[in-house]
């Protein structure tokens, strides 16, 4: 049954070819009977012209119904015209009129305005046109009415289903369209996510890289400065470089296997690493202090749970700000990093009072295109509607604030 639905839905034109046939079949059997008909026989057409005209008409009608899903205009206006033949001549009703009925509905099925109402106007048309033609001889002016009516009924009943199918069609032909038009957004949705994705991670990376591997190298020159007169000291610096470089290394797994994985599962270094957070900043200050640099640490109110997204923020604007002083704040230069928790937000303070950096390092874009790790910070903040202030302090150095809010961040 599956098979001939297919075959059905695959070959319209052969399936109309089939009934057009059985509707030729039966129109050619109502010629002999009507050949054979006596003269007094009510609605056999009985003069050789009538039975001759009848021969091209059935075949007309025939053709309709066989080529109405191919070209359904041009079978409307055929079947106009061979109707107004069929009156002319008068050729009475006979089995191949139902062609009349079948292209009504195939036409008003279709999305062709004028064909459907011109059909639907034949459709009102026909049965009365036909009654006046041809009056019944037996059942007076009643049975032309009944008769009126009850065609009537038909064709607009045809019309009716045809117009039905078309607005049938015409609605899961929006909705395809609708669920088309969703996945090509969820498509987009998912590009976007992952270009942000990736944004994110290259911001990780270059975090990551630039806080380690300036410790590392302020590590190496005081190492290689100290290592004639103070092997130790240089021990130490070695110790310091080799922690760091683990520690970059580490994290720089963690990012790379968010890369490579497909499912979520974990990467080739086994568990990722967990995201810093607020609580890895003091470890992140001592760190510092052993590279060198005299950081100040304070904590200001009560310290609370915090959503995930704000403490890996906080964390970053204080790794970017020692990384920023190590860079471009001078010799013997001190830091003040400051935490201040309220209800409401985390603010994050971070200044030094070294040379301060060029202007074109915490000018948005940076004009040399260095001013990269301030441009990760404003993006950080504004993904979690918080608020950066970041420039040259009046007495000298660098300061960085930022407000962080607690609602609304993930």
């Amino acid at each position: 049954m599956h098979r001939l639905y297919d075959f059905i839905r695959r070959h319209p034109t052969w399936v109309d070819s089939l009934w057009a046939v059985a509707l030729l079949m039966l129109s050619s059997l109502w010629i002999v009977a009507s050949v054979s008909a006596p003269p007094e026989a009510e609605g056999l057409s009985t003069t050789p012209q009538e039975q001759i005209a009848m021969v091209p008409i059935a075949l007309a009608l025939s053709a309709v119904v066989a080529l109405r899903r191919r070209a359904p205009e041009k079978m409307l206006v055929l079947a106009t015209g061979t109707g107004v033949a069929q009156v002319i001549v008068n050729v009475s009703a006979f089995p191949g009129n139902f062609a009349f009925l079948v292209i009504v509905f195939t036409v008003a099925s279709r999305h062709v305005r004028w064909a459907s109402r011109f059909a639907l106007a034949g459709a009102l048309l026909t049965p009365s046109i036909s009654a006046v033609r041809w009056p019944s001889t037996t059942g007076g002016l009643a049975n032309d009415i009944f008769g009126t009516l009850f065609m009537t009924l038909a064709f607009v009943m045809a019309w009716v289903l045809g117009d039905s199918l078309r607005t049938r069609r015409a609605y899961y032909l929006q909705l395809e369209e609708r669920a088309r038009r969703l996945e090509k957004e969820r498509e987009a949705q998912a590009k976007v996510a992952v270009a942000a994705e990736r944004a994110r991670i290259a911001r990780e990376l270059h975090d990551v890289v630039a806080h380690n591997v300036s410790v590392m190298v302020v590590q190496a020159d005081g190492g290689a400065y100290v290592l004639d007169n103070a092997p130790d000291q240089a021990r130490m610096a070695l110790e310091t470089i080799s922690g760091t470089g683990r520690q970059a290394l580490a994290e720089m797994r963690r990012l790379l296997g968010v890369l490579r994985s497909e499912d979520g599962a974990k990467g080739d270094g086994g568990a990722y690493v967990p995201q810093p957070g607020v609580e890895q900043i003091a470890d992140l200050v001592e760190q510092v202090r052993g590279a060198g640099l005299t950081v100040d640490f304070q904590v200001e109110g009560v310290p609370h749970p915090l959503p995930s997204s704000v403490e890996l923020t906080a964390y970053r604007i204080v790794q970017e700000a020692l990384t920023n002083t190590r860079k471009h704040g001078g010799p013997d230069v001190g830091a003040t990093v400051r935490l201040q928790y309220t209800d409401d937000e985390l603010s994050v303070l971070a200044e030094d009072d070294g040379r301060g950096a060029q202007r074109e390092l915490y000018e948005e874009g940076g004009a040399d295109g260095l001013g990269h790790g301030l441009i990760g910070m404003r993006e950080r903040v504004g993904m979690v509607g918080g608020a950066l202030e970041a420039g040259p302090r009046s007495g000298g150095g660098f300061r960085i604030c930022a407000a962080l809010p607690l609602k609304g961040a993930g």
